[in-house]
C-alpha cells in the first residue's frame, strides 16, 4: 500500500477529500469516543449520493443489521455500492441518528445552546466548495457514535466504546467525494463531552 494523504483532523473541524476507485480511507479516532460523521457523494455526479434508506434495506433484505460494521456497503440512491467497510474496530457505526445542528440542539438541549458550532455547519462549509450547499444535504454516517434502538424503537445516544486509536477503514467502489465532520457536540457522550482531533489516512 502506498500512502497518498496522512493527516490530523482537528477537534470540531471539517474535512473532505476525493476517494478514487480502489483507494482506501482509514479513520482513526485518536484518544477514543470521538464520532466521526460522514457524507458520500458520486464524484462523477453529486446528485448520486449516500442513501441511509438504501444501505439499510439491502442489509435487511440479507438478514443483516441496522448499524454499519465490516463488510458493510454504503449504497447511493442510485442503488450502486461506493464504499465497502473493510475494516472495523469498533464494531457499530449508526446510520440512524443523523447530524446535529443548531436547530437540534435547540430542541434536545435548550436555547442557550442555539449557537454552539454543529456538524451541519461543517458540512454546509464543505459542501460551498464542491458548487454545493444546504438543499445537498442527506442522511450521513456516524462513525464510532454509540446509538442502540430501544425495544419501543427510541434512539439512544450512549456513551461511544471505541478506544484510542480505534478507526475503521473504506474502500472506494467508485471515485467518490468524502465529506467529514469532526463532531463539535459537547451536549450528549456521543464525544465524551470532549470533542477530539482524530486522522485520516488515504492508501492505494
Amino acid at each position: 500500500m502506498t500512502i497518498i494523504s496522512d493527516i490530523h483532523v482537528p477537534a470540531r473541524a471539517p474535512y473532505s477529500a476525493l476517494l478514487k476507485k480502489g483507494q482506501t480511507m482509514r479513520i482513526i479516532d485518536l484518544e477514543s469516543q470521538q464520532a466521526v460523521d460522514a457524507l458520500f457523494y458520486s464524484a462523477a455526479d453529486t446528485t448520486e449520493r449516500y442513501s441511509a434508506q438504501d444501505t439499510l434495506a439491502a442489509q435487511a433484505a440479507a438478514g443483516g443489521r441496522y448499524d454499519l460494521t465490516t463488510g458493510s456497503v454504503l449504497l447511493s440512491n442510485e442503488g450502486r455500492p461506493m464504499v465497502k467497510l473493510t475494516a472495523d474496530t469498533c464494531g457499530f457505526h449508526d446510520t440512524c441518528a443523523g447530524a446535529c445542528s443548531c436547530e437540534s440542539n435547540i430542541v434536545r438541549f435548550g436555547h442557550e445552546t442555539r449557537f454552539m458550532h454543529s456538524c451541519r455547519e461543517n458540512f454546509i462549509a464543505e459542501l460551498s466548495k464542491y458548487g454545493m450547499s444546504k438543499r445537498d444535504l442527506v442522511s450521513n454516517v456516524n462513525f464510532f457514535m454509540n446509538v442502540p434502538i430501544r425495544p419501543n424503537g427510541e434512539l439512544t445516544v450512549d456513551d461511544g466504546v471505541s478506544e484510542p486509536g480505534g478507526y475503521v477503514e473504506l474502500q472506494a467502489e467508485m471515485d467518490v467525494l468524502v465529506l467529514i465532520s469532526n463532531c463539535p457536540q459537547v451536549n450528549n457522550p456521543c464525544n465524551g463531552f470532549t470533542p477530539t482531533p482524530i486522522q485520516i489516512i488515504i492508501s492505494e
